[in-house]
C-alpha cells in the first residue's frame, strides 16, 4: 500500500511512498520529538522509484542477535530461538530472529526496496545470494572467544570467512572478477556488532580476563583496532558503501539492570563505557574514508535511545521484558505466553528488543543510510 502526498513549489506535484515506510517515519517523530521535513518524503519517494533500478541492487548484512535471522538455529549453542514465543508476530512464525517480529535488518531491507527478506547465510543458495546475504550471528562479538560460553556462534571473523565464500560464488555467477567486482561495488553493507564483547565478554569476568587486561579506554581502543582491520578486509574483498552502527545504551538493558541497576533507569558504567567505543568508532570512519579509495563508509547511531524518548513513543516499560525469561540465558522460556501489548514493551527478552523498537531503529538507519543514496545521485 502506498501514501499519496503533494508538494507545492512552482508548480504542484504528486508523489508515494509505502505506507510502511510512512508509518516508521510517524514512529520515529513520535520517539525522537522531531519533525521530519516534506523534503525527506520527497527525496524518500524519489528513492523508491529509482532503487529498482540501480540502486542498492544487494545488501550484506553481519553482525550479532540484533540482525540474526537463522544462522544459530543448526548450532550447537544456547543463543538460538527458533522457538515460541519468539517470532509470535513474524509471519513463518519461529524463524531464529531474537524478537516477536521482524528485526532492524528485514525492516531495512523493505525500506530499500527489497520484496523478500534476506536470507541467512545458512540457507542462502543459488542465485539468490546476488540480492545479498545475511551473516548475523547471535553472541558473535568482533573478538573471537566473544560469546563462547554460550556455545557456538559465527564470530565477524568468520562471517568475513564467509562472505569471501559468497564473493567466490558471485564471481562463478557472473563469469569473471571484473563482474563481480562491479557489482559488489554497488551493494550497502551494514554492520550491527560490538553489544556482545561488553555483554557477553568485558562485563561477565567470571568467564573473561578482559576487564583484568584492559580499562574501559583501552579496552574500546582494541576493539576498534580489530574492527577497523575487519572492515578493511570487507573492503578489500570489494565493498565500497558501508554502514556500520554504533552501540546502544547497554546499561538500559534489562539484563545489565538486573546484575547491578539498584533501582536506576540505567547503569552509567556501562553506558560510559560504551560512550567511548562510539566516539572511537566515529574516528574509525572518517579515517577510512580518508585513506581507503572510493570508501563510502557510515557511522548509523539507530540503536541509541534514552528512557524518555522511549515513554515519548508510548512505550511503558523499560525494565519489563515482555516474555518470561530464564535466570541462566535471559532469554524467553519456550513455550511461554508472552505480555499481550507488546506495543507497550521496549525490550521482549533481557536483551533484544520488539518489533516496535527495531522499527524506530531501522528508520533512523534508513535515513543515515539516505547520505549514501544521496551521493550515488550526485555523481
Amino acid at each position: 500500500m502506498w501514501f499519496s502526498f503533494r508538494l507545492t513549489g512552482f508548480r504542484t506535484l504528486k508523489y508515494r511512498c509505502p505506507l510502511h515506510l510512512i508509518e516508521s517515519l510517524l514512529l520515529f517523530e513520535m520517539a525522537f520529538a522531531v519533525k521530519i521535513p516534506i523534503f525527506v518524503f520527497f527525496l524518500l519517494s524519489l528513492q523508491q522509484s529509482a532503487l529498482s533500478a540501480s540502486q542498492f541492487p544487494c545488501f550484506f548484512i553481519f553482525g550479532d542477535s540484533l540482525i540474526d535471522n537463522g544462522n544459530n538455529n543448526k548450532l550447537i549453542t544456547k543463543a538460538k530461538v527458533d522457538y515460541l514465543p519468539y517470532g509470535i508476530d513474524f509471519p513463518q512464525g519461529p524463524t531464529g530472529r531474537f524478537t516477536n517480529g521482524q528485526n532492524t535488518a528485514d525492516i531495512l531491507a523493505k525500506f530499500l526496496g527489497f520484496d523478500t527478506y534476506i536470507p541467512p547465510f545458512a540457507m542462502a543458495k543459488g542465485e539468490d545470494i546476488l540480492k545479498g546475504v545475511n551473516y548475523g550471528s547471535g553472541s558473535a562479538g568482533i573478538r573471537s572467544e566473544t560469546g563462547q560460553q554460550l556455545g557456538d556462534r559465527i564470530s565477524l571473523n568468520r562471517q568475513l570467512l564467509n562472505h569471501e565464500l559468497t564473493v567466490s560464488r558471485i564471481t562463478n555467477l557472473l563469469g569473471n572478477n571484473t563482474s563481480a567486482k562491479k557489482h559488489l561495488g554497488k551493494c550497502l553493507y551494514y554492520f550491527v556488532i560490538g553489544s556482545n564483547d561488553y555483554l557477553n565478554n568485558y562485563y561477565i569476568p567470571e568467564h573473561y580476563p578482559t576487564s583484568s587486561q584492559y580499562t574501559p579506554d583501552e579496552y574500546a581502543t582494541v576493539l576498534v583496532q580489530q574492527y577497523s582491520q575487519q572492515l578493511k578486509t570487507l573492503y578489500n574483498y570489494g565493498a565500497r558503501k558501508i554502514s556500520v552502527s554504533g552501540l546502544g545504551l547497554l546499561g538500559c538493558i534489562p539484563a545489565v539492570l538486573a546484575r547491578g541497576g539498584n533501582g536506576t533507569a540505567c547503569v552509567d558504567t556501562v553506558n560510559d563505557a560504551v560512550d567511548l567505543f562510539n566516539e572511537k568508532l566515529k574516528i574509525l570512519v572518517k579515517d577510512l574514508n580518508k585513506n581507503l579509495t572510493d570508501a563510502q563508509f557510515i557511522i548509523i547511531n539507530a540503536m541509541r535511545m534514552a528512557p524518555a524518548e522511549l515513554f515519548s513513543l508510548g512505550v511503558k516499560f523499560l525494565r519489563e521484558p515482555c516474555c518470561k525469561v530464564s535466570n541462566t540465558t535471559g532469554q524467553c522460556i519456550p513455550g511461554e505466553t508472552p505480555c499481550l501489548i507488546r506495543e507497550l514493551h521496549a525490550f521482549y527478552d533481557n536483551f533484544h528488543p520488539t518489533d516496535i523498537m527495531n522499527k524506530v531503529a531501522a528508520t533512523a538507519a534508513y535515513l543515515d543510510i539516505q547520505k549514501l543514496i544521496l551521493r550515488q545521485w550526485i555523481e
